[in-house]
Formats: C-alpha cells, structure tokens, sequence
C-alpha cells in the first residue's frame, strides 16, 4: 500500500524551528510547588509573559480560600481534582469555569482542589495583594 502524498497549501510552514520558536516542554510533576501570599495555596507557573498572560497550576488545601478578587480579563479554571466554589457556583473534577473581565468573586475549596488556570491579566484583589504579578513574585 502506497502512501498517498498530500498537496502542500502553505510551503512557508517547516518542521524545524529558529531557536526564538522551539517548543518548551516542561516536566511539571517534578516542578516544586511555591508557596503564594495566601495561607494553603501553592503555585506551579507553566507560562508567563510580560504582558500578564500566565498559566499556572494551583494546589489549594482544604477550606483554602482566595481573597475578593476581580478578573481584569478573561480568566479560565479547569479543576483536576477537589472543587472549587463561590456564590455563583461550584466546580469539581473535570469540570471547567470561565469568568469575563469585571467578574468579582472570593473562592473557596472546601475538601482542597487542584487547578489548572489561564490569565490573560492579573486579577485585581479588593485588600491590595499581589498575585503572580511580577516576575518572581508568588
């Protein structure tokens, strides 16, 4: 049996990269956790950027909450294992919320969760704390 040869549409895109363009794999499950600002909530950050886009994994102990806080921009959680829950609902495993720019909650993970999130911008916290913020800081 023959392989059958697909018609090239874009003969820009190549297999190889320049080094500015390589992929970066991580191997997260050996990433130690970092603490964070709040009491039982630990941090893995898998992507950050200057203009505030990060993606991160969160380990919240249980009855860990997060402060009052508003979503500058879209923010996205999908909750690996626990759940996650404030006044507008509750998330468990497998299960995945998105909040727009402007939405205002405090979260709490009542039996301990662990979370994968994706930030276009810090959120803004109503009592002032910072959050993954500046580089290096947690």
């Amino acid at each position: 049996m023959s392989v059958q040869q697909r018609k090239l549409v874009h003969s820009d895109i190549k297999p190889e990269n320049p080094p500015e363009r390589v992929a970066h794999y991580l191997d997260v499950p050996n990433m130690p956790w970092e603490a964070t600002k709040f009491p039982g909530i630990q941090i893995k950050v898998l992507y950050s950027d200057d203009s505030g886009i990060t993606t991160a994994l969160f380990k919240l102990a249980p009855g860990a909450v997060v402060p009052l806080h508003e979503h500058t921009a879209l923010e996205q959680t999908y909750v690996i294992e626990g759940s996650l829950e404030d006044h507008e609902g509750k998330c468990g495993p497998g299960q995945f919320v998105w909040r727009p720019a402007g939405n205002q909650h405090e979260a709490v993970a009542p039996d301990g969760a662990v979370l994968l999130g994706f930030f276009l911008k810090p959120n803004r916290f109503a009592y002032g704390e910072k959050f993954f913020t500046a580089s290096g800081e947690r």
